[in-house]
């Protein structure tokens, strides 16, 4: 999928526009079942999937978005002419805490004008989301890492692009209709009440999003309202809203009428959003699942390793999403790791941005998380042999 599908507008035409928002509330009431520990389990991931990455991304893409439109400039441009800086501009990106700078890059990069280096630097320069929470509780230690992640994520992806040349892996830009580009469409089921819908979803649900990446329990501040965990729902049903947007039109194509019309802002926004949601979501399950079903506990893994420790939080650090390296920052905060561990997750994870540069450039995403292991091997075990912890 070339980043030229993500921008593509279709407006709602559509007979009967309740058809979507029907399966949408149909999936709430099925999924949506406390007493059912699978299906539970299924809601809380779909929410946390929202809140903690969705609201992130689209709030990264408004913007990312705004700021070409209000000064009419094209970043991923202006990142091309800088020449060997784009790739400290990207580590820089990718330093800032949580994954919209990351996500910039990557979500860039498809239209040909960055370097694999860029991207190498971007990944191995972000910590995620886990971020937030070692900032919050060990501001120091925070600051260094981020410090740490843009160096070391500067000097590889210019390492990178000396030995394998700026055209690495390099996709090849989409060519204009002019050109005669096939142009494939990427359908949405957008009509006004599903845009107002989630853009009512998206403002408190990014505020869920910001609270919880510090670590603050939003159901539990509001434990006596009237509603029964009010972030989570909030979060699964904003969750399926993004679902039902972006899969109905591809699985269920008969149930209404597209047409093709202007880019819109907004919609941009959206199908980018739900694109890359419904990736996270899949990835989310597929690991909240397993760890249900074979009752895996990764504190465990860490259990009388020792010198394994640092290998073992860089392994960590190849699972896509921000939910695991938040274990791993956990279990340094508590003592359980070393910071030698610590630092090689960080160096070795991509955070959130791994979803949409799975799904955009696989290739390049999977050569550069591997690539990252490298300075995440140094580092690591630099700090364990020396320091000591």
């Amino acid at each position: 999928m070339s980043a030229s599908n993500l921008n593509t507008t279709i407006i709602y035409k559509n007979p009967r526009p309740l058809m979507g928002m029907g399966i949408f509330l149909l999936a709430c009431v099925l999924i949506w079942q406390p007493s059912m520990p699978l299906l539970n389990l299924v809601a809380e991931t779909i929410s946390e999937a929202y809140l903690a990455v969705s609201t992130f991304v689209a709030g990264t893409l408004f913007l990312f978005y705004g700021v070409e439109r209000i000064l009419r400039v094209d970043l991923s441009e202006r990142m091309a002419k800088a020449g060997i800086w784009q790739v400290p501009i990207a580590a820089l990106l990718g330093a800032l805490p949580g994954c919209g700078g990351a996500i910039i890059v990557v979500t860039r990069y498809t239209t040909g004008k960055l370097s694999f280096g860029a991207v190498l630097a971007v990944l191995t320069a972000t910590m995620g989301d886990a971020a937030f929470l070692l900032i919050a509780k060990e501001p120091f230690t925070g600051a260094m890492v981020l410090v740490m992640g843009f160096v070391v994520g500067t000097l590889t992806g210019w390492l990178v692009d000396k030995i394998h040349g700026t055209e690495f892996l390099r996709p090849n830009p989409p060519k204009p209709a002019s050109e005669g580009a096939e142009v494939r469409t990427e359908k949405q089921a957008f009509n006004p009440f599903m845009e107002k819908l989630w853009l009512m979803l998206f403002i408190p649900g990014l505020c869920f999003g910001v609270a919880g990446a510090f670590q603050i329990d939003v159901d539990a501040l509001l434990a006596n309202s009237m509603i029964d965990r009010p972030a989570t729902l909030l979060g699964f049903a904003s969750g399926i809203l993004c679902l039902t947007m972006w899969l109905v039109p591809r699985f269920m194509p008969n149930i209404a009428g597209f047409q093709s019309g202007e880019d819109s802002y907004l919609r941009r926004v959206m199908t980018d959003t739900n694109f890359v949601t419904s990736w996270v979501v899949a990835a989310f399950l597929l690991f909240e699942i397993s760890v249900f079903a074979f009752n895996i506990d990764i504190s465990l893994m860490f259990k009388g390793l020792a010198l394994w420790v640092p290998l073992a939080a860089i392994l960590i650090g190849f699972i896509p999403g921000c939910g695991p390296q938040i274990v791993v920052t956990s279990l340094y905060l508590a003592g359980a790791i070393p910071l030698s561990a610590q630092l090689a997750n960080a160096i070795s994870n991509d955070g959130d941005a791994l979803f949409p540069a799975i799904a955009l450039a696989p290739k390049a995403a999977i050569v550069a998380t591997l690539y990252s292991a490298v300075p995440a091997l140094v580092i690591g075990y630099g700090w364990y042999f020396m320091i000591g912890s």
